[in-house]
């Protein structure tokens, strides 16, 4: 029987049995191997008042804090959420991260500065 994906969705190889974590998003349980993760990083006062919190700071330099979440989320919310996208089957293939791909295509694009002969 034809297969999507060369690996079945799943990070598992050779373990026989992976470790359920609940969905951030639905909390449905996922192998923890399939579930997507993802690492946020956010301020914890929201960017229309950063200015007046640091003016009205005693100490100089002091910065904000932040929250730090490792997100775990399912393969239904992660699409809905477009953290991950669906992709054609000939581009399925192709292992480079979509982060990546972006960087290169933005770089192609860009015009290439030429040197100026005196």
């Amino acid at each position: 029987m034809p297969v999507k994906r060369r690996n079945h969705g799943r990070a598992k190889m050779n373990r026989g049995h992976t470790h359920t974590t609940n969905c951030l998003n639905c909390g449905k349980l996922v192998p923890k191997d399939k579930i997507i993760k993802r690492y946020a990083i956010k301020n914890v006062v929201d960017a229309s008042s950063v200015k007046d919190v640091s003016d009205a700071c005693v100490f100089e330099g002091y910065e904000l804090p932040k929250t730090y979440q490792k997100q775990f989320l399912c393969i239904s919310c992660a699409v809905h959420r477009r953290v991950v996208r669906p992709r054609n089957a000939n581009v399925r293939h192709n292992r480079v991260p979509l982060y990546l791909k972006l960087k290169m295509e933005k770089a192609e694009s860009r015009p290439a500065k030429t040197e100026k002969s005196e």
